[in-house]
């Protein structure tokens, strides 16, 4: 697997600490079968969380298949989210949804971060 490619430690929210810090002063960014929490980080790029609960789906095979596209799609587009702490959580109606769903709704969530990046970027105005 190049490296380009690979979901590393470094682009994991792992501790419970790195979830909590979540809680506070994060953006929410919603649609029909996933959400997202956003908030900066102080490291060198985007790091990801993943919330697929039982209340989704009973059967671990489908919460793995949503799991499992989420983290392939932020590979993909890791290098445009900036720094950013990212908390996908899935709503119930995403274990019904097909693949190539999730993969377009995702899409959607990535450029809306991405703008978000943009916004926050320094103008031509001076303070």
């Amino acid at each position: 697997m190049i490296a380009s490619a690979r979901h590393p430690r470094a682009a994991r929210l792992l501790t419970p600490r790195d979830f909590a810090a979540l809680k506070s002063g994060s953006r929410r960014l919603s649609g029909p079968h996933l959400s997202a929490q956003v908030k900066a980080n102080a490291g060198g790029g985007a790091r990801l969380g993943l919330a697929v609960s039982r209340r989704v789906s009973k059967l671990a095979v489908q919460r793995n298949r949503i799991k499992r596209i989420t983290r392939d799609s932020f590979r993909r587009h890791r290098h445009l989210l900036g720094a950013r702490d990212i908390l996908i959580i899935a709503n119930p109606p995403a274990a019904a949804a097909d693949n190539a769903r999730l993969h377009a709704e995702l899409q959607q969530l990535w450029q809306r971060i991405a703008a978000l990046n943009a916004g926050e970027a320094t103008g031509t105005m001076r303070g």
